[in-house]
């Protein structure tokens, strides 16, 4: 709501910018048509059983208000379902972009339950809070993407971890995604050689056993050879 009210210059109207003016303003009449607008446009937005209990409000900077005030309060129920899921979800038969995407999901519905604190010093703020803020998350989230990995992905898990500083979440996603492409080749190389050993093995297994039928048959004719050349009667 926020995108297309500024998409259109109106979010001014619902944050409190723009003041109601005085009916003998010569802009009321223009702020007034605003105002009904922006009321139109939120009101269809809403669900019927919400839309009723608000109907009334003839102004859209508290009709804004209302609704972020009975809606957009932290449930910390949500939030810690929403906690012990991120930190349980596991990579498991998913591709990395599957797993990675699940979590930034979680991720981005529990920034919006959590938001970072914005500075609210009169003066230009010199402490660069907010950013550390949005360091210190992003490090989690990097950490926790990289315990949910496989086991298979330990060795980049490790190096990554060892990294000073450690890199963004989606340098650390590329990363994985890299080790992907390369375990994957030398997956299929893998199995393309244990088929030829197999292979190989079976031929040498084969030619092994013919060679010793064949030594079986030749030892056997000679031995009768040697037998009746060696019988005493027949020569006498």
């Amino acid at each position: 709501m926020q995108r297309a009210l500024l998409s259109k210059n109106k979010l001014k109207f619902v944050n409190g910018s723009i003041k109601t003016p005085l009916p003998t303003d010569p802009n009321y009449e223009s702020w007034e048509r605003c105002n009904v607008m922006i009321l139109s446009w939120i009101m269809r937005t809403l669900a019927p059983d919400i839309a009723e209990s608000v109907m009334y409000i003839d102004s859209a900077n508290e009709l804004w208000e209302e609704l972020r005030e009975r809606f957009s309060q932290g449930d910390y129920f949500q939030i810690s379902d929403l906690l012990q899921e991120v930190h349980s979800i596991r990579h498991g038969d998913k591709s990395i972009s599957q797993f990675f995407t699940e979590l930034k999901k979680l991720w981005e519905e529990l920034e919006f339950l959590r938001p970072i604190p914005n500075c609210t010093c009169g003066k230009p703020c010199e402490c660069d809070l907010s950013r550390v803020f949005l360091k210190q998350r992003e490090t989690e989230h990097a950490i926790c993407f990289l315990k949910g990995l496989n086991d298979n992905y330990n060795s980049v898990r490790t190096q990554i971890l060892l990294m000073e500083p450690l890199p963004s979440i989606n340098k650390v996603f590329s990363l994985v995604m890299q080790q992907e492409r390369k375990g994957n080749g030398s997956g299929n190389l893998a199995n393309e050689n244990k088929v030829l050993m197999n292979a190989a093995d079976k031929g040498y297994r084969n030619q092994e056993q013919a060679s010793w039928r064949g030594q079986g048959r030749g030892n056997g004719s000679r031995t009768q050879g040697r037998g009746r050349g060696k019988n005493p009667n027949q020569g006498k």
